[in-house]
């Protein structure tokens, strides 16, 4: 799993039809300490996460398969599993902030 900032949805006209009903999102990725890295990918949303929010990512097949999907053997890379509302590594008086892509 990883932690990453939502960045953008994706628009996809056609897709497999075990993807209906679901939204791609853009995600960056971003370090313990909620630093953006130059890593992006594409994660199914499975908690209904907005652009700006801090996510947890699965990027074990199955494990994001099943969630995004509820139920296995979709083609998923990677899904959002979980909106994060701080990360403890963080002095109290910075974790709401940048949570929530506030410096």
């Amino acid at each position: 799993m990883l932690i990453a900032r939502v960045i953008g949805n994706v628009v996809a006209t056609q897709k497999n039809q075990r993807y209906e009903g679901s939204r791609i999102m853009l995600c960056r990725q971003l370090t313990p300490e909620l630093e953006d890295t130059k890593t992006t990918l594409l994660a199914l949303d499975a908690v209904d996460a907005g652009e700006g929010d801090v996510v947890i990512i699965a990027r074990e097949g199955f494990s994001a398969s099943t969630a995004a999907t509820s139920r296995p053997g979709a083609a998923i890379d990677s899904a959002i599993v979980g909106v994060v509302d701080y990360v403890d590594l963080l002095p109290e008086d910075k974790r709401s902030k940048r949570v929530k892509g506030k410096k």
